[in-house]
Parts: structure tokens; sequence; C-alpha cells
């Protein structure tokens, strides 16, 4: 399993005139730059951090990063559609939140692979890093990850359309998010995997209270 790469061509390009207020334009380059940022502080954190022991190829810690990485990975690009094309100011803020937070976690798991000495992708089948595991996967899909037509829904929405279905979507990721690191909150005892993964759950609860009140608004 080879882990995404988040890429967004509309940063890349520089400010055009694409009918947006130029405000929003120069805050999809600052979360841009705070994108790359927090994975470049993330890979920082990862690789300076201390370890005894390291897990092996096998190990539900490997299993975790791998996966999880992928998981945020789907987060992060769905948080800047959020945050470049939401309608709603909470809506647009919790996007640009997920989507610098969870780059930066992720930069954190790609690092303890490489410190671990380990490849990015691994033998071992998604989710097989957990008890029953692989029986949560459907459809080569982790829990509560968007469908290739969810994505393709959500990228052509426009609107409050948008909005909702942002909403919609990330409050099932974050859930399936969240039982992923309960997985490996309950059999790891590597103390820096152990720390970021509570982070995670912390993070990911607080923006499931604000994504189920940000909807019961939107759907009022």
């Amino acid at each position: 399993m080879t882990a995404p790469t988040t890429t967004d061509r509309d940063l890349a390009d520089g400010p055009v005139d694409d009918g947006r207020p130029a405000g929003r334009r120069f805050g999809v380059l600052v979360v841009a730059a705070a994108v790359v940022v927090g994975l470049l502080l993330g890979y920082a954190g990862g690789l300076l951090t201390p370890r005894l022991t390291r897990p092996g190829d096998a190990s539900a810690e490997a299993g975790f990063a791998r996966d999880m990485t992928s998981h945020h990975a789907q987060a992060v690009e769905m948080g800047l559609i959020a945050f470049q094309r939401g309608t709603d100011p909470e809506v647009v803020s919790i996007g640009g939140d997920i989507a610098t937070g969870q780059q930066g976690e992720l930069g954190a798991m790609q690092a303890w692979l490489r410190s671990w000495g380990l490849d990015p992708t691994g033998s071992q089948p998604r989710m097989a890093w957990m008890p029953d595991g692989e029986d949560t996967v459907r459809d080569g899909l982790m829990p509560g990850m968007a469908t290739p037509e969810e994505l393709a829904r959500l990228r052509a929405a426009q609107g409050r359309e948008l909005d909702v279905l942002f909403v919609e979507l990330m409050i099932r990721h974050h859930t399936g998010g969240i039982h992923m690191i309960d997985g490996i909150l309950d059999v790891s005892d590597q103390p820096d995997v152990v720390r970021t993964a509570q982070t995670m759950k912390n993070t990911q609860q607080t923006d499931l209270t604000n994504l189920r009140a940000a909807l019961a608004r939107l759907k009022g």
C-alpha cells in the first residue's frame, strides 16, 4: 500500500482571478504554507523522538502509521476543499484546521516509519494490525473513509451543498478514525505512538462536537 501524497494544483498555481475575494485567496496560501510547515514539523518531531526499541514491519505500530497516513491524507484533501470553496465561515475554519493539523500528524507518522527503518508500505493487508480490523475494510476503504463517488461529489459541489456534504463526510471520517486510534491505544506501549494517538483522539473528538453542531445549524 502506498501512502498517498497530498497535492493541490489550485494552491501550486498561485493567485489568480478566480472570483474569490482577495482575502480568501490569501487565506488559501496561508493554509497551504501551514500544511507544508506542519508536514515538516511532523517529520522533525518523529525523527527527533528517542526510541529504545523499534517496532517491526508487521507490528501494530507500523500498521497503524501506514493506514492512518492514508486515512489522514483523505481528510487533508477534504479539509482543503472546504477551506477553499466552503461558504459557511465555520465550515471554512474547520476545514482549514483539519487540513493543517492532520498534515502535521501525517508527517510524524511517516517519520516514525523512517526512524524504525521501515518502508512506507508493508506486506500486511489494511487494518490487519488491529484485532478483527480486516473485517472493517469495505471495498478497500478503511473505517469512515469516503468512497471515490463521494469525493467526486464533494469536488463538484458548490455553496451550501458543499458545506453540508463536507460536514457529513467528515463526521463519518473522524468517527472511523477514532475507532482506529482506539485500536492502537489498546495494544501499543510505544510512548510517542501512544502520546500522539491520544492527541489525535482528543482533537478529533473536539472536531466532532463542532461538526455536529455545524450540521444541525446548516440543516436547521
